[in-house]
């Protein structure tokens, strides 16, 4: 997935940064834009067609991560919240589950909120749930083995995540192809130059989203089990620790991003292996150089590429002052390859170690389901390479045009067929 063209309008002057993220020939690649950023010797700019800046570099935006100047958000409140008032009428559901997302809170509320989650994700629990991984992964794989094709994007990587994070949270796989649905319209709006239509989808499926899971978290109350959601609904009882509006958001947040980065993620790793000489069989069988191996991978092909931060005062970034208020994008992709932190940043490397890569974060906004991603990654791609043998690409990668979120349309893949 890596070439070395650079896109037709790219150009940094001084502080000006140019770039279209809807030209194919950055978002099919965007990784020697990213080199050109780190050799142009500057760690910051305008981006003109994002109307914000930018930063790369891997100090930078692992720093920016981490320190309390910067939030997710500049409050209206002093409970972390943002103000969503001047939001227009058409999207006034989307932006209703917005208005209690973690993703989308500061402290104290943020602090409230996911202390409550990651009740879910603590290790113990993570780890229980590799043997429900694995069932998943083979119970998918029986479905095309026989075939010695198939387009892994569809067939295993668009439905792993999504079985796997329904079954924690407690909800029946049953409705995947709705929730796929309605991940895929929400996600859309925080994509450059999205329309009208975009927000209207997007619209419609937080109220779909909405009205399932209140309906879901009512059965709940009638049938508790050992879930997310009864966890949640327990919580919710204690001193009304969490709202019933808290609650859906959450578990909207948890659905779309326990589902729309562990796609691209097992897609772009599945990619990567292929498209190097690497004896991935081998890797995996050891559990060390399994987790090396899902580690650069998420490094070289990140799903996540962007990250918003927002000055919550006046500060200094990259010999730049930013006012109050001023956002600053994370070019989390950028910083992965920064080549004063990784040899050889553009090579895929499985046995990279020290890995710093910020592909989930870092601070209080880290990803929470990081541990649960990872033990998907290591599970999926070792029973893939396990029981596919002879997997190789079989057509061209289709890259999506979602940039933030880097993923492929489709993984064309060909194997010897598995006897039934």
């Amino acid at each position: 997935m890596t070439s070395s063209a650079l896109p037709s309008g790219f150009a940094l002057d001084g502080d000006d940064l140019r770039l279209d993220p809807r030209e194919p020939a950055f978002f099919e690649d965007p990784y020697p834009t990213y080199a050109a950023l780190h050799a142009s010797g500057r760690g910051t700019a305008v981006w003109r067609e994002g109307r914000l800046r930018v930063t790369w570099r891997q100090e930078a935006v692992s720093k920016l991560l981490r320190v309390r100047r910067f939030g997710r958000i500049l409050p209206a409140d002093a409970l972390g919240r943002a103000d969503h008032s001047a939001q227009p009428s058409h999207v006034s559901a989307f932006y209703a589950l917005e208005s209690n997302s973690l993703l989308e809170l500061e402290p104290p509320t943020h602090t409230r909120l996911r202390a409550l989650v990651t009740k879910a994700f603590v290790s113990r629990r993570v780890e229980a749930m590799e043997g429900t991984i694995r069932t998943i992964a083979d119970d998918l794989i029986d479905a095309f083995a026989a075939d010695g094709e198939a387009d892994l994007v569809a067939t295993f990587a668009n439905q792993l995540p999504v079985r796997v994070i329904a079954r924690l949270i407690g909800v029946g796989e049953s409705v995947s192809d709705r929730l796929l649905a309605w991940s895929h319209a929400m996600v859309a709006m925080y994509r450059f130059g999205r329309t009208r239509s975009d927000e209207d989808a997007a619209e419609a499926a937080a109220r779909d989203f909405s009205a399932y899971l209140r309906d879901a978290i009512e059965e709940k109350r009638r049938r508790p089990g050992a879930d997310l959601v009864s966890t949640l609904i327990a919580a919710e009882s204690e001193d009304g620790r969490l709202s019933a509006d808290e609650m859906v958001s959450t578990l909207v947040l948890l659905l779309n991003a326990g589902h729309e980065a562990t796609v691209h993620a097992i897609g772009n790793a599945v990619a990567a292996i292929l498209s190097h000489d690497i004896d991935a069989g081998a890797l995996l069988a050891d559990d060390a150089s399994a987790d090396r191996l899902v580690e650069e991978a998420l490094r070289f092909d990140t799903p996540l590429h962007l990250f918003r931060r927002t000055a919550l005062e006046e500060v200094e970034v990259e010999g730049v002052t930013l006012a109050r208020g001023e956002e600053i994008a994370l070019l989390l992709g950028a910083a992965n390859r920064d080549p004063t932190v990784f040899v050889e940043p553009h090579r895929f490397d499985p046995a990279r170690a020290p890995n710093p890569h910020v592909s989930f974060g870092g601070g209080i906004h880290f990803c929470v389901g990081a541990p649960l991603a990872r033990l998907e990654m290591r599970v999926a791609l070792r029973r893939l390479f396990e029981r596919l043998s002879g997997l190789a690409l079989a057509g061209p990668l289709s890259v999506r045009d979602t940039w933030h979120f880097r993923g492929l349309d489709r993984l064309d893949v060909r194997f010897d067929p598995v006897k039934p």
